[in-house]
């Protein structure tokens, strides 16, 4: 059990990723998250409001499983499997959380200055949402896919589009960090 309750090294994740990516190249599947947003748009039938909708979306039940087992499997991951460690951060990344008025960093995976229910209902917490949510929609959509999409399969399969959108995603997470995150807290 101990087994199951560590983070895996990477000689074992990486070649178990490398299998599935095989195995899906092989198939000629493509894997990505956002992909089944408009899966489950067009089972719900946006279809007739909008050409983008109109899929055979019974094509992508096999997708739709890894949306299943990604939400199964992290809830049997944290109710079940979880380890209560503290995470260890660099002493100027708790320095300066503090300084954003973060309290117990580390403690838990996110922080709940941001993930309870008190912030969520704030005015803060629900612009947070509504603008993150149509920020993250808007990239999602205008690069082709999201980043388990490109960083995975679309790297995987050797894709100078993907590349040139993992490297913005980045950019993207560096400037959220150090510009946009001061200003909102």
């Amino acid at each position: 059990m101990d087994f199951i309750l560590q983070p895996w090294p990477w000689y074992i994740t990486g070649p178990l990723l490398a299998i599935v990516m095989f195995l899906l190249i092989y198939f000629g599947k493509t894997f990505g998250m956002s992909s089944n947003l408009r899966t489950f748009c067009a089972m719900a039938g946006a279809g007739k409001k909008s050409d983008f909708f109109k899929i055979d979306y019974k094509t992508q039940k096999w997708n739709l499983m890894v949306v299943f087992g990604a939400v199964i499997g992290g809830f049997i991951a944290h109710f079940f499997l979880s380890n209560e460690t503290n995470i260890q951060l660099n002493p100027h990344t708790i320095e300066k959380l503090q300084s954003f008025g973060f309290e117990n960093i580390g403690k838990a995976l996110v922080p709940p200055e941001i993930y309870n229910w008190d912030a969520v209902f704030s005015i803060k917490g629900i612009l947070i949402l509504v603008i993150g949510g149509f920020l993250v929609g808007f990239g999602t959509r205008y690069a082709g896919g999201c980043t388990s999409g490109h960083a995975i399969t679309g790297l995987s399969n050797l894709q100078i589009p993907s590349l040139i959108a993992v490297i913005g995603f980045f950019i993207g997470g560096l400037i959220m960090t150090h510009f946009i995150l001061p200003l909102i807290f």
